[in-house]
């Protein structure tokens, strides 16, 4: 009778290995679903956190950057009066103003403030921030323009940056928001605009419907 001196020696050092053998699918099955609950708990953990904190997650500021077209998007929160200060400290020589419905108002606000009617052009037709981009980034093209600055909300920067930079990959585009109504606030969704609730709705929806990944 032979003897595995192998195993005697593991045995009387008190070291026993058990025998390897192949995964099967119930191991498979109990591994995949164990990934899948660790993702979706990270996810919610982000989600909560981006949730909680929406002048982190949602502001997008690239700084004192200057560049060749300011674009200033259709809406509210003092956009197009931001603009025409940035304007008037040499941002930019040219402001274009990109919208349905609020394109003139928005016109007037800059020349209000002080911005010539030779330095504004307007693309009055989009109905969305992706239309934003696409009508408008013809334009840029038309004037040369290769550094664009964007100008709209705080809470609507990083999906307008994702944007236009999905658009127009080529040109550099720069995110200079307007901080109106943005005052530090306790971690908690009392007091918030519906519109910073409601960005994060739109901030999904992009991904799926134009493939714009924003973070």
């Amino acid at each position: 009778m032979t003897r595995d001196l192998g195993v005697e020696r593991r045995a009387k050092s008190g070291i026993m290995t058990r025998p390897s053998r192949a995964m099967t699918f119930h191991d498979f099955f109990i591994l995949f679903w164990r990934l899948i609950l660790a993702a979706a708990f990270l996810i919610v953990i982000l989600a909560s956190a981006a949730f909680l904190f929406p002048h982190q997650f949602l502001t997008i500021d690239s700084g004192e950057v200057k560049g060749d077209v300011l674009v200033v998007l259709g809406g509210e929160g003092g956009r197009a009066d931001h603009a025409a200060a940035l304007y008037l400290q040499g941002v930019a020589p040219l402001v274009a103003v990109t919208g349905y419905g609020d394109c003139q108002f928005n016109v007037q606000t800059l020349e209000r403030k002080g911005v010539p009617p030779r330095a504004i052009l307007t693309e009055p037709a989009a109905l969305t921030t992706m239309q934003n981009a696409e009508f408008s980034v013809p334009l840029l093209r038309a004037h040369n323009a290769h550094r664009v600055i964007l100008v709209t909300s705080w809470y609507h920067s990083r999906r307008a940056l994702a944007c236009f930079e999905h658009v127009a990959p080529d040109l550099q585009f720069f995110s200079r928001p307007s901080y109106l109504d943005y005052e530090p606030k306790p971690a908690n969704r009392m007091g918030y605009d519906w519109h910073v609730n409601y960005e994060y709705v739109k901030l999904v929806a992009y991904i799926f419907t134009h493939h714009v990944w924003p973070f």
